[in-house]
């Protein structure tokens, strides 16, 4: 039994043309990355769709990939919610998943989730970063949250939350310097 192909060997492989390491890329990250968008966009079909467009952006950049700064799977979640956030942005759609609609993401990533080390670190990095954001000032939080989880612009946090530009400008960025000091310590 030979070992199985590693993401940096694929990654070669389709920098160098070769149409099959896509394949094999897909049906390893295909599952991932349409629960991601299906968390953030709430349809099935622009989650769907999404996965298509991942994986087209993830073709044509594959040589920006840099195994130094990362793993492909991070590379390719930050391309995966960067489009969907993009998507919900242009749709002007706003997530409202429901626990059913997660307990299915996550029925269907069953097949080709990741390997449980992955997980394990994964679930690891999340309780971190949940317990970080908590300890910080919830207006900070608030924005951060409406930011990333929402793809809200400031402008539209600050429309939002009846608060002026700036304000939201400021706590986003003593929120951020927070959370890096926490994660930094934790690390």
């Amino acid at each position: 039994m030979s070992a199985p192909i590693s993401d940096d060997q694929l990654l070669g492989a389709l920098t160098r043309g070769e149409t099959w390491a896509m394949s094999a890329i897909y049906d390893r990250y295909a599952r991932l990355v349409y629960a991601l968008a299906l968390k953030i966009l709430n349809d099935r079909g622009a989650a769907e769709e999404a996965v298509q467009e991942v994986f087209v952006k993830v073709w044509r950049r594959a040589r920006d990939f840099d195994a130094e700064r990362g793993k492909f799977s991070a590379w390719l979640a930050g391309i995966a919610h960067n489009h969907a956030i993009d998507e919900l942005r242009r749709r002007r759609i706003r997530p409202a998943a429901s626990v059913e609609q997660d307990d299915d993401a996550l029925a269907e990533l069953a097949d080709h989730a990741p390997a449980p080390h992955d997980l394990a670190v994964a679930n690891f990095e999340r309780r971190r970063i949940g317990d970080a954001l908590r300890a910080i000032p919830n207006e900070q939080r608030n924005c951060i949250e409406l930011a990333y989880f929402e793809g809200l612009t400031q402008q539209e946090i600050a429309d939002r939350l009846g608060e002026p530009l700036g304000t939201i400008k400021t706590r986003m960025r003593l929120g951020m310097q927070k959370l890096k000091v926490l994660l930094d310590e934790t690390a």
